[in-house]
């Protein structure tokens, strides 16, 4: 990774961002494993977490709380998950960007319907790359298992129509 790139995920503000991600990350997966079926929204910021799912507020606290302590442990796997947001956009841009580049003419008389094939082609061959490439995008930019400096602060909950909303304060 360049020079310039660290320098700017370990920007106090973007690394802030990235290791709250990863305790979030490791929230709904600890969460997950208790609740079956859970079904479980997450969005980080540099002041904490919101949790979008009909959770009870002790069972947040207590993954939030064991997350940490085990992110805090080295267990740096819990800070990826399949299900994240950064998964879904690099499917996306792969399979657009893919698709976009295999549409264009390799000759003047190409007709569309002789690029459409290398098109789908090229967007399928983005899509079996996506996971792979979302968790190594996941594991070196989006999130940071470096937990070391973080506490948890105050976890509130808001009720929006029939939704429970939890905002998880993480300081440090």
């Amino acid at each position: 990774m360049s020079n310039l790139l660290a320098k700017l995920l370990d920007a106090p503000v973007v690394g802030k961002v990235r290791r709250v991600h990863a305790l979030e990350h490791a929230t709904i997966t600890l969460l997950s494993m208790r609740i079956p079926n859970l079904r479980m929204v997450g969005r980080s910021t540099a002041r904490g977490f919101w949790l979008y799912g009909n959770v009870e507020t002790e069972d947040v606290r207590r993954a939030a709380e064991e997350a940490l302590r085990r992110l805090q442990r080295g267990e740096a796997t819990l800070a990826i998950h399949p299900n994240c947001g950064t998964n879904i956009a690099v499917t996306g841009v792969l399979a657009g960007l893919s698709s976009f580049a295999a549409s264009a003419p390799w000759h003047e008389k190409e007709s569309i319907a002789d690029r459409v094939p290398r098109a789908i082609m090229a967007a399928l061959a983005a899509l079996f790359l996506a996971r792979p490439v979302g968790f190594w995008v996941q594991r070196n930019i989006t999130t940071s298992p470096d937990a070391q400096t973080l506490r948890l602060g105050e976890i509130k909950r808001m009720q929006k129509g029939g939704m429970t909303i939890h905002f998880v304060e993480v300081l440090g």
